[in-house]
């Protein structure tokens, strides 16, 4: 499992990518320092040292090994029991700041949890030093900015090079903010202390097909090392069941997210899986008998409003448009009333772009970017500012598209400012994309490419970028950016779009 709300976290501003993020030392956070300069409690004796390295304030050895437990179940997936450890730890030490952290950084992969996220930040000024980089990193990466989170996730690299469990974390967080190569260095790292280190086999099984120069056989090569190293758990029959479905194998898709329920039958993600492999199958039936067996063992109203949403689309795929837009308008409401800002990300940002007419995409997205603009319940600050980016680069698409040119340069503005005050890396890749767009219509094709492949995980911004590329007779980069685009096969809006190309949004811009 890799899945992560489709917003990710965030990063740093571009200006600062020359080298890789964990390395920088920027201007920027020289006025953030990671340290605090008055730790309240003592480093921690050798005893109470998380995984033995990191040194805690807690002076009980239960509590720790609470922790030790969640983390470790962080690290594989299993964010349900990995929250349920931390409040086991909060009950028997209500003053562990990092226990909350820990908390709030684990249901940031389900559904945000800001009470534990406030609480960590309360009592942070209550941990010994190494723990508290720990605490400012792990809520950090939550914030609306980030710079407080890469100045501490830089110091514990610094004092922490050779824990395995340090390096996994700040390397996640480097995945998700799409710089594979500083992830991949430092999995590389954790797997030179342990070479059979399960979440970095994991992980780097996803960056080498979701890198920018992806790399099938390499991938599925370290997601078999990872169930070798746990073959009784059914995490990496489901990250092989994702990769390969990916990777354009779907047969083998099916097989590993079967062994994955046969280990655990109620392993949801692979239940759920399974129907997003048979949509991109052309088996509709099965697709609905697969996320109709999920959402029988859903326990929680956000993964029951995902696999609800996954259904609705199969409509799309088989070309009944009105029913999946009555269904996803009905999911659109049962997310707002339960105030799942998330949920309702996903699925408005969905309907946007599958509508019909220019005229109702735009009020949508309107309507979403009003939602989004604000804090929103279910969501981080940093996936927020990540959807209201995404939300943003669709406005100006469909605003080039309808020869609203000026509509466009206003939220090109809009998106510039977002992203220079959030220092959020997925932030400023909308507004690269965005920017694309704008150059394209007005005729400068070779900046348009330069800034359209800033945006490489969007798959409607990889699609106009091949026909900039081919335009420009970049045959090289042309095939690049198609291979590119070949990887994100995943059963979404915009996936269907570039490969359908039904619609208004399905229109690429030419001057």
């Amino acid at each position: 499992m890799k899945r992560i709300a489709d917003v990710g976290i965030t990063l740093v501003f571009a200006s600062l990518m020359s080298e890789p993020l964990w390395a920088q030392q920027a201007a920027h956070v020289e006025k953030a320092k990671a340290v605090p300069s008055k730790p309240a409690v003592k480093v921690m004796p050798a005893s109470q040292k998380l995984f033995g390295t990191l040194g805690i304030a807690t002076k009980s050895v239960a509590v720790r090994q609470d922790l030790e437990l969640a983390l470790s179940q962080y690290e594989n997936a299993g964010f349900d029991d990995a929250i349920l450890h931390t409040q086991s730890a909060t009950k028997k030490d209500p003053n562990f700041a990092l226990a909350y952290a820990v908390w709030s950084f684990a249901a940031r992969r389900t559904q945000a949890a800001p009470e534990a996220l406030a609480k960590a930040k309360a009592l942070k000024t209550k941990c010994a030093a190494d723990e508290c980089l720990l605490v400012q990193f792990l809520t950090g990466t939550q914030e609306a900015n980030v710079l407080l989170a890469i100045a501490a996730m830089n110091d514990l690299l610094t004092r922490h090079p050779k824990d395995k469990h340090v390096l996994y974390l700040a390397g996640e967080w480097l995945f998700f903010q799409q710089d594979f190569e500083g992830a991949e260095k430092l999995w590389t790292s954790s797997l030179a202390l342990d070479p059979k280190f399960p979440p970095a086999l994991n992980m780097l099984g996803y960056s080498y097909v979701e890198g920018l120069e992806p790399d099938p056989q390499k991938a599925i090569g370290y997601l078999r090392r990872y169930a070798q190293a746990l073959p009784d758990q059914p995490n990496p029959q489901d990250s092989l069941g994702e990769v390969l479905r990916i990777a354009g194998d779907d047969g083998g898709s099916l097989a590993h997210y079967a062994e994955a329920l046969r280990i655990s039958p109620r392993y949801i993600t692979s239940q759920y899986g399974r129907g997003d492999t048979y949509t991109l199958m052309g088996n509709y039936a099965q697709a609905r008998a697969e996320y109709d067996k999920a959402l029988k063992i859903a326990t929680n109203s956000h993964d029951t409003l995902h696999i609800q949403f996954q259904k609705a689309l199969v409509h799309f795929w088989e070309g009944d448009v009105s029913g999946g837009q009555s269904e996803l308008a009905t999911l659109s409401g049962k997310a707002a009333e339960q105030k799942d800002a998330s949920a309702r990300y996903e699925i408005d940002y969905a309907r946007a772009l599958l509508s019909t007419d220019a005229a109702g995409e735009l009020k949508i997205l309107q309507t979403l970017e009003g939602v989004l603009t604000e804090s929103a319940a279910g969501m981080t600050e940093a996936e927020r500012n990540a959807a209201l980016a995404n939300v943003l680069r669709e406005e100006v698409r469909l605003a080039v598209i309808t020869h609203r040119t000026k509509d466009a340069e206003a939220v090109v503005q809009k998106l510039e400012h977002r992203a220079a005050e959030s220092r959020d890396l997925l932030v400023e890749s909308s507004y690269e994309s965005s920017r694309g767009y704008l150059l394209a219509v007005n005729g400068d094709l070779a900046s348009a490419a330069d800034q359209l492949a800033g945006d490489l995980h969007a798959p409607l911004a990889v699609q106009q970028l091949i026909l900039i590329q081919e335009k420009l007779g970049n045959t090289q980069a042309a095939e690049k950016a198609q291979n590119r685009l070949k990887y994100l096969r995943t059963p979404t809006a915009e996936w269907y779009l570039v490969t359908k190309k039904n619609g208004v949004s399905a229109q690429l811009i030419s001057q």
